[in-house]
């Protein structure tokens, strides 16, 4: 089992940053990849970005490329998500999820955290 824990969401204007935190724990060496996901409401889950644990390779959605950044501390079993130049659109519930293949469907992803929310107001 892989325990996640995310943290750091809130309330900022847009044009703000905020950085988000993924703690992982549990049986993590089966769980390469780990990802952000959001939700906004009334709409469907959709990926954000992913990061791999043993060589921190990253992929983006087009629609936060350029301002999210996502990375790793092993030591810590803890991965970010630093959020800048945050748009309304970008207003949502950011989860992380872990999983073992480099993929963007969220089905591919075995453990989920439980959620944080981003609102950026306008």
């Amino acid at each position: 089992q892989v325990q996640l824990v995310e943290s750091g969401g809130g309330l900022v204007q847009a044009g703000g940053s905020l950085r988000l935190s993924c703690a992982a724990s549990g049986r993590t060496f089966g769980s390469n990849i780990m990802g952000w996901f959001r939700q906004a409401p009334g709409k469907e889950r959709e990926f954000v970005a992913r990061i791999r644990w043993s060589s921190s390779s990253t992929y983006y959605a087009d629609s936060v490329k350029g301002r999210f950044t996502i990375s790793r501390d092993n030591a810590e079993n803890t991965v970010y998500l630093q959020m800048n130049s945050l748009k309304p659109e970008d207003t949502a519930v950011y989860y992380c999820a872990a999983g073992q293949w480099a993929t963007s469907h969220d089905g591919d992803y075995r453990y989920w955290g439980q959620g944080t929310q981003v609102t950026v107001s306008s």
